[in-house]
Formats: C-alpha cells, sequence, structure tokens
C-alpha cells in the first residue's frame, strides 16, 4: 500500500482504522471516514479522498463517488457554522424561501458559499423531518426551529459574534462544523441526552393516540 499523504499524522490515521474495525465489511468505513476527514478538515479534500481509498483498498473513483452522492459531504470548506434552510414545500411556503434569500443578502453569500471571516456558509437543504417546526433552519445539523426573516438574520450574527446558541431541540448549545463531523464519524461528544429531544407538536399525535388530548 502506498504511504498516506503526509497531512495526516499518525493520531489521525489510527482514528481512521479504529472506524475500519467497526465493520465486518471494511468498506462499509466509507461514510464515517468521510466525516473524519471533515472533523479535521472542514471538508472533504482530495488528500483525505486518497487516505480513505488507501486504507480500504479502494479507487479514489470509489470513495468519490459517495463523497460526491450525500449532500452533508462538503467539497469545498464549511464554515465554523454550517446554516442550512429548509426549502422544501412546507418550509418554503412558511417562509423558508424568504428566509433563504433574506440570509443571502443579510451575509453576502450564494447558496453553498461561506462568509469572509470563515464564521458561516449557508445551504438550502431538503426535508429534515420536522415540518411541524416549518419553517425550519439547521446550524451544523441541529434544529432551530418555526424561524423567520429577522430571527435567521440574528441567529447568524449571534454565530459570528462568537456566541453559541441553544438549538429549539438538542445540546444546550449548538456545535461548531467540525465538531458535529466527529460525532457524525461515530465519536461520542457525551452531549446526547442534552436539552429538549421532543416537543409537543412532534408529541401531539401520541398524546391524542393515548387519549390525554383530544
Amino acid at each position: 500500500m502506498a504511504s498516506a499523504p503526509k497531512t495526516f499524522d499518525e493520531n489521525f490515521l489510527s482514528r481512521l482504522d479504529a472506524i475500519i474495525a467497526r465493520y465486518p465489511r471494511s468498506r462499509s468505513a466509507i461514510m464515517p471516514m468521510l466525516h473524519l476527514v471533515q472533523a479535521r478538515e472542514g471538508y472533504v479534500t482530495a488528500e483525505g479522498i486518497e487516505v480513505i481509498a488507501q486504507k480500504l483498498d479502494l479507487t479514489t473513483a470509489e470513495v468519490n463517488a459517495v463523497a460526491s452522492f450525500y449532500t452533508q459531504y462538503r467539497r469545498t470548506p464549511a464554515g465554523e457554522y454550517h446554516v442550512g434552510v429548509c426549502t422544501n414545500t412546507l418550509c418554503a411556503i412558511m417562509g423558508g424561501d424568504a428566509i433563504f434569500s433574506g440570509l443571502k443578502d443579510h451575509l453576502g453569500i450564494e447558496n453553498n458559499e461561506r462568509t469572509a471571516d470563515g464564521k458561516v456558509s449557508l445551504e438550502h437543504i431538503e426535508c429534515n423531518a420536522a415540518c411541524d417546526y416549518a419553517p425550519v433552519v439547521m446550524v451544523n445539523w441541529e434544529f432551530f426551529d418555526n424561524q423567520t426573516v429577522e430571527s435567521a438574520k440574528t441567529l447568524v450574527d449571534d454565530l459570528r459574534a462568537g456566541k453559541k446558541p441553544a438549538p429549539t431541540r438538542g445540546p444546550n448549545s449548538v456545535p461548531t462544523f467540525k465538531e458535529a463531523s466527529e460525532v457524525l464519524a461515530g465519536f461520542n461528544d457525551g452531549r446526547a441526552n442534552e436539552g429538549i429531544q421532543a416537543g409537543d407538536p412532534t408529541l401531539l399525535g401520541l398524546k391524542i393516540a393515548k387519549g390525554e388530548r383530544k
């Protein structure tokens, strides 16, 4: 096997090996390995593709096929806080399109771009199964529910100012993009039970079924 790119130290390479060891078929480790590259680099780099291919005895084309298929993998640097605005049908008609347009103007960037200070990147995203809270904005895949144009602008301003607001549901403060990517790679940050896990709109149907609400 060719030597790994010099970009990566032994500690990082050993963490890739730890991911591979979880799976009976090594190629099943591609997705968490890609997330770990993002946890280090802030996006999926060409060197990251190369080292994963080497580790799994695959071609770079095979690894690229996975990295280019799933939208959570960034091919350009993400901001410290990657802001996704749902623009699918329900969120769109509830204000998602207006939020996305307002944030582009407010931040001076387009879809899949990031601010000059590297703090915020912006993306319109597909449904994240939170229609009961539409319109929804996500920051590094944490939920900020029932947003408006103005609340979304305040959110990104707070993120750029170094504040870490609490998501509507989830941990007590929003993680950075790299921290979130490390969790997606399968490395527990110990925060799974923080904050609100499910709010009233999500639980309403269950309560009705149990006869708790009419």
